[in-house]
């Protein structure tokens, strides 16, 4: 069922096509943003059962944003659904669409009107969280998560000992820090519960955290 978490915003839940840990990260989130004459899907997952519903969501004309080449799951069905919408990601989405023509590569200066991309790692990742201005929204593919205790970074580090806390620490950490100072009042999230309102503080408390890893 699509749920509808504020004016203008929906989310809805669906079984990870070929990642099954367990309980928490069996089911991933997608998003569906209203604004005046677009809709924005956000690292959509349909299942066949529920593109009608979809449908009685979608309005005008309709872009595809793409966290993380991982997530483009539906986006390549969902394009020729509604008008060969575009597609929005990192260069690495293109190759996994079977139709690389309704591609455009996302990057921080250059993006759809109204959307802001980040760039995330040291080295760089090719997961790039997204503003949407219009929500004041910052949406994450896996880096931020959603836990029972609020927003948590999600990075493995106890198995790379000493060495590893010190990369997320002085590395990781801090490029994902800048974020928290943006004008947000959601952080949604594909894994796990997302904060619709206070989002702001609940990033700065999950930063201030250590990171999360749970995996089953």
């Amino acid at each position: 069922m699509i749920e509808r978490l504020d004016e203008g915003l929906w989310a809805w839940r669906a079984r990870h096509p070929e990642w099954h840990p367990g309980e928490w990260g069996a089911e991933v989130v997608s998003f569906a943003v209203g604004e005046q004459g677009r809709t924005l899907l956000v690292d959509p997952l349909v299942p066949d059962d529920r593109w009608d519903e979809l449908d009685g969501v979608v309005a005008g004309k309709v872009e595809i944003l793409i966290t993380i080449p991982y997530h483009v799951r539906s986006a390549a069905t969902a394009s020729a659904r509604y008008g060969r919408a575009r597609v929005w990601g990192h260069q690495a989405c293109a190759k996994r669409l079977d139709d690389a023509s309704v591609f455009c590569e996302i990057r921080t200066d250059r993006t759809p009107d109204g959307v802001s991309a980040y760039t995330i790692g040291k080295p760089r990742r090719h997961e790039m969280p997204l503003r949407i201005a219009s929500q004041r929204a910052l949406v994450f593919g896996d880096a931020v998560v959603g836990t029972a205790q609020g927003l948590r970074v999600w990075e493995q580090v106890t198995d790379g000992g000493e060495r590893r806390e010190r990369w997320y620490a002085e590395r990781f950490l801090p490029s994902i820090e800048p974020l928290a100072l943006l004008d947000i009042e959601r952080v949604l999230v594909t894994h796990g519960p997302s904060v619709i309102h206070g989002g702001r503080r609940a990033l700065r408390d999950a930063l201030a955290q250590p990171p999360w890893q749970r995996l089953d």
